[in-house]
């Protein structure tokens, strides 16, 4: 009887101890699925795989890829073609925006469109770089800030909008950047939210002062994940709030600069 229990117990905790598929996912790890992952879906959004340094120059030329210049978020070191697609741009620059603000130092970006013709020895076949989907970013040298990628690059994994994978020969990672999604992905964070649509109205009605939009600090916030589900940057929420530190407690309210 008490052995009958037992395993009726069991059974019931077992479920309790699989990881969840999502857990599963967030990893960066290389691996043959993730490959098919990111081919697959280069060619389910009928993307080209360019052939030579030509094709992509006319890509460029020709508004299908665009080139990455670089600011004061993000640099370019030794890409020999820094062209990629408009949503691949998009990315580098949010996330370097964001890096800039927690390490202080520019991103650096090593790689992006490269031809077939110009296959590295290491790589696999179904390579996503000719397709301008892809590009390397080279690891940071400091403790923080690699912990600090390391962990954004799995949370926007999370989202199902990039693939990412920390290589070690040469040490950086490879992301690739899926068009539709991640489209859909920045849409969604840029909307207007009810705050601003409210401030907004209240300086066409010629109210005397526009709303502004609060938030109320929850249990493992932090000023780096307030402002990235709101869009703004964290100098610009410890400017509007007058912080001199980063530090947060529990139900204090904080505004949130317009974008």
């Amino acid at each position: 009887m008490r052995f009958d229990r037992t395993l009726g117990l069991l059974a019931l905790l077992a479920p309790l101890c699989l990881p969840s598929p999502r857990a599963e996912a967030q990893t960066l790890r290389g691996s043959r699925s993730s490959v098919e992952r990111m081919y697959g879906q280069a060619r389910r959004q009928d993307l080209t795989f360019y052939r030579s340094g030509r094709g992509v120059r006319n890509a460029a030329t020709e508004g299908d890829l665009v080139r990455l210049r670089g600011n004061e978020n993000y640099r370019l070191a030794d890409a020999s073609y820094p062209y990629a697609l408009p949503t691949t741009r998009t990315f580098v620059q949010r996330l370097a925006a964001q890096y800039k603000d927690v390490c202080g130092e520019r991103l650096v970006v090593t790689s992006a469109t490269r031809p077939r013709s110009l296959r590295l020895r290491n790589s696999v076949a179904e390579s996503v770089h000719p397709s301008g989907m892809a590009v390397d970013i080279r690891k940071p040298a400091r403790g923080r800030c690699l912990r600090w990628l390391r962990q954004t690059l799995l949370d926007i994994e999370g989202e199902g909008v990039i693939d990412a994978t920390e290589e070690h020969h040469p040490p950086h990672f490879h992301v690739a950047v899926f068009p539709a999604q991640y489209r859909r992905y920045v849409e969604a964070r840029t909307k207007p939210d009810a705050g601003e649509r409210t401030a907004s109205s209240g300086r066409r009605s010629g109210g005397s002062s526009p709303a502004r939009e609060t938030y109320k600090v929850r249990q493992g916030d932090s000023l780096w994940t307030i402002a990235r589900r709101h869009g703004v940057s964290v100098a610009r929420i410890k400017e509007a709030n007058g912080m001199s530190s980063s530090k947060l407690s529990i139900g204090q309210r904080i505004v949130i600069p317009s974008r």
